[in-house]
């Protein structure tokens, strides 16, 4: 069965690597499956067709046989579950694996997000000088949590998984900030998330997209 994703025609992150769609495209590329991508518009993201797929008319989506997925985290879990290569053979180890996959989802990215729209949509509001170091101070906290956990392991939680996937997709959108730079050791973890073989070949999938919708 041929398994097909749907992303963004025209990436808004200008093919960085922080569309969702690129969280599949990383799960697919580490268990060696094949896989076709259907490129969106943002109005074809609103029709109908798309919405069975995708009730919030967003991307990614995700086709295989008869199944229908949304949500980036499902489906990354899904496809950890189906195919070697993302979760510990121990019951034991695939349980605390699915439990990073939701705190990468649930408890870092949203606040790292918060940061991000505001920095887009509140800037010109009176009060965003006074909000934003709150909203990193949010960051800083999580970070520091997720600095101490961490210590001086290559990952999470023994050899790479799909939780450290989700939790390296999440720490891309810090890259480069002072805020991930006070943590040397989340630094050089997200480097080697970035240095695996199967990111880079996601990347450049995604890359090419933009690349070729824009003429650059």
């Amino acid at each position: 069965m041929t398994i097909t994703i749907t992303a963004f025609e025209k990436s808004p992150d200008r093919g960085r690597g922080l569309a969702r769609d690129m969280r599949v495209r990383w799960a697919l590329e580490e268990v060696g499956e094949p896989y076709e991508v259907r490129l969106l518009s943002f109005q074809a993201m609103k029709k109908p067709a798309h919405l069975a797929l995708q009730p919030f008319g967003q991307i990614p989506s995700y086709e295989e046989g008869d199944l229908a997925l949304f949500e980036s985290g499902a489906i990354v879990l899904h496809i950890a579950e189906r195919y070697p290569g993302l979760l510990p053979g121990d019951a034991n180890g695939r349980a605390r694996a699915i439990a990073w996959i939701f705190a990468a989802v649930a408890t870092m990215e949203p606040v790292v997000i918060e940061r991000e729209m505001a920095r887009i949509f509140e800037r010109s509001e009176s009060w965003f000088d006074a909000r934003l170091p709150l909203l990193e101070k949010r960051i800083r906290t999580r970070l520091g949590e997720l600095s101490a956990h961490l210590g001086d392991a290559d990952w999470l939680d023994g050899g790479f998984s799909a939780g450290d996937l989700e939790m390296v997709s999440v720490l891309l959108r810090l890259k480069g900030s002072d805020l991930l730079a006070e943590h040397p050791n989340l630094t050089a973890y997200l480097a080697r998330g970035e240095a695996r073989p199967a990111y880079q070949r996601a990347f450049a999938a995604q890359l090419a997209v933009f690349t070729a919708a824009s003429g650059e």
